[in-house]
């Protein structure tokens, strides 16, 4: 089935990343150039990593002093911190001044890193989607700093290169968890997806888009028909208890939620997985995994657990093992799927519910 995704214009083209290899070569055809340049500039930007056109020394001397202050479109690093794990947190510098913050997460190869330190299984990369976030969401310290503005394509893509060129490693996943809501910037998501898909050759089913949940934008996700997957950050197995935690669920109903995420099932046969906060004393009780069980119950789902990481403006508390096992023993005994996840980059501030684009 075909998937429909928002193209660039090619009249307003610049900054060129983000764009497919077709509006490539239409761009450089408007320019006076033949089409295989578009496929020259195409490679430059996504295999090589070019930052400016006067560098692409496949192009004629004279064009390329002409295109000199066209932008590409990338990042500066700004700070980079390396955790204990391996994790990388960046700090990354836009082009108007805004600071934005993305994570580059290795998983090893462990029978040989002895032998070979750099050996990497898979690099993942969290990535932000807006400058900073609104749906405040309590537990979270990217919510605390308030929302800017929504990240354009090329400003979302750019943060998978720029983890790919300082690990040395082409990125095997991607989570859309960083800085931000992505389904509020639903048309840069769609597109950098096409983008990180089709021109950097990151498989969809590696691909993870994470959401509070927007009242029709699931639904509007599932027509696109994509196979990644989708994250839906639920926290509380009531509508009373993620309130507290969710300002934004106010105005959306749990059940409402549940519904939507069973559409999304049934139109894209690809199951959803629900992220699940554990917070001691406040959602972590078996009466609660009782209650998330029979939320979940008949459609086709997965439950990640994810232990509390501790931000300094809250004093919630992160369970004890006994308590997260507990938990999921329940769902377990419910025939609920789920999954214990420990965060990576908690030292460095880089975890889930810690980023808030500062050192």
């Amino acid at each position: 089935m075909s998937i429909t995704i928002p193209q660039l214009s090619t009249i307003s083209l610049p900054p060129l990343l983000g764009a497919s290899l077709e509006e490539l070569k239409a761009w450089v055809q408007e320019q006076g150039q033949p089409a295989y340049r578009g496929k020259q500039l195409h490679d430059w930007i996504y295999n090589q990593g070019v930052r400016s056109l006067a560098d692409i020394s496949v192009f004629p001397k004279k064009w390329r002093s002409q295109l000199a202050e066209i932008p590409i479109g990338r990042s500066t690093i700004d700070h980079r911190s390396v955790a204990p794990d391996g994790t990388v947190k960046y700090l990354l510098r836009l082009t108007d001044g805004q600071v934005i913050e993305t994570v580059g997460i290795p998983t090893y190869k462990w029978k040989q890193r002895r032998e070979n330190p750099n050996s990497l299984d898979r690099l993942t990369v969290c990535v932000s989607t807006q400058v900073g976030c609104p749906m405040a969401c309590d537990f979270c310290a990217t919510g605390k700093g308030g929302y800017q503005r929504n990240l354009q394509r090329h400003e979302i893509v750019d943060q998978v290169l720029t983890v790919q060129e300082d690990f040395q490693q082409r990125v095997s996943n991607i989570v859309f968890m960083g800085l931000g809501e992505p389904l509020l910037n639903t048309d840069n998501v769609l597109g950098a997806i096409r983008c990180l898909n089709q021109d950097v050759g990151i498989g969809q089913r590696n691909i993870t888009v994470s959401t509070v949940g927007i009242p029709g934008r699931i639904r509007q996700l599932a027509q696109h028909h994509l196979q990644i997957t989708l994250a839906v950050s639920l926290h509380a197995p009531n509508q009373a208890l993620r309130e507290k935690l969710i300002p934004s669920a106010h105005h959306y109903q749990i059940d409402d939620l549940l519904a939507e995420c069973r559409e999304y099932v049934e139109i894209t046969g690809r199951r959803v997985s629900f992220e699940y906060i554990l917070l001691a004393g406040f959602n972590d009780l078996p009466e609660h995994a009782e209650e998330l069980a029979k939320c979940l119950r008949g459609f086709q789902s997965h439950v990640n657990l994810i232990p509390y990481n501790p931000i300094s403006e809250v004093d919630y508390q992160r369970p004890s093992s006994d308590r997260i096992q507990a938990f999921e023993q329940v769902l377990k005994q419910h025939n609920t799927a789920v999954s214990i996840r420990y965060s990576r980059g908690l030292e460095a501030d880089a975890a889930c519910g810690q980023l808030r684009a500062s050192k």
